[in-house]
């Protein structure tokens, strides 16, 4: 049996898997399987913790629910931060993530602030097929004219802005954008609202999930996206279904941070084996 952890970051939810002192053999099919809300345990993404090296605390591999391996989560990386911080009693770590080195910090009442990195937004990098303006661009569907703006943080990021949020078609478009010919390796999708300069509301569908309840990466982009347009202040309070996010993009470093929490809802075992 390997042990487990029931994690959430305002319900974005999480299976975690600690594989630093022992191997813990997932997969496409198996993080596939943990994540069922019926047959398995239920998730939006599982995390593994691998070990750390030289230059950090741990390492961090993430699976959607499809099985597909992702490159950050910024909601799982809150939630692993805040389990070693209370496991080892620091203020501080570093966690590598293929999509890069996340600097995490306890930012009292049981929050943790993640410094998600240099966002990036060169339309390569994002990645997408063809060169855009990726500040604004028209993005071709069938039936819909829509302009859109893409990040790349950590992993990619199309954000739409709406009038209203809670009526945006998450479910409809969602889906269509995430597998886009525009976007090869798909991307998540954000559908944001500005409420004022410092307070924006947010939905999302996630690459490789569907709708979530929050998405800290994706949270992080909309923010880059909207400065980008000048539609908001540097330092905004976001809010998602599952609650609400601090969120800064530095100017002097360019680095963005993001603020929340991280709470573990349960421990038990699992049987990795009758999963494959």
């Amino acid at each position: 049996m390997t042990p487990f952890r029931k994690m959430q970051g305002l319900g974005n939810d999480f299976v975690v898997l600690d594989a630093r002192s022992r191997a813990v053999p997932v997969n496409a099919a198996i993080a596939k399987r943990l994540a069922d809300r019926n047959f398995g345990i239920g998730c939006d993404t599982v995390v593994l913790i691998t070990p750390g090296t030289a230059a950090a605390d741990a390492g961090l591999r993430f699976f959607n629910a499809d099985g597909g391996e992702i490159e950050t989560c910024g909601n799982a990386t809150r939630c692993v931060a805040r389990l070693l911080m209370d496991e080892r009693g620091l203020a501080r770590v570093r966690l590598e993530s293929k999509g890069g080195m996340l600097n995490c910090a306890d930012a009292g009442n049981g929050l943790v602030t993640v410094d998600m990195g240099v966002p990036e937004t060169e339309w390569g990098q994002i990645p997408m097929a063809e060169a855009k303006d990726t500040v604004s661009f028209p993005l071709p569907l069938e039936g819909s004219n829509i302009t859109a703006s893409a990040v790349r943080m950590g992993n990619p990021h199309c954000v739409l802005f709406v009038e209203d949020a809670l009526r945006a078609p998450v479910t409809v478009l969602g889906p269509r954008i995430e597998t886009h010919p525009l976007f090869p390796t798909k991307v998540n999708v954000e559908f944001v609202q500005i409420q004022d300069r410092e307070h924006m509301r947010m939905r999302v569908w996630e690459r490789g999930v569907g709708v979530t309840l929050a998405c800290g990466s994706g949270a992080c982009a909309s923010l880059v996206a909207a400065v980008r347009k000048g539609l908001s202040a540097r330092k905004v309070e976001m809010t998602l279904d599952g609650g609400k996010l601090g969120l800064e993009w530095r100017e002097a470093d360019g680095h963005v941070l993001m603020t929340g929490p991280g709470v573990t809802v349960f421990e038990g075992q699992v049987d990795l084996d009758a999963l494959k």
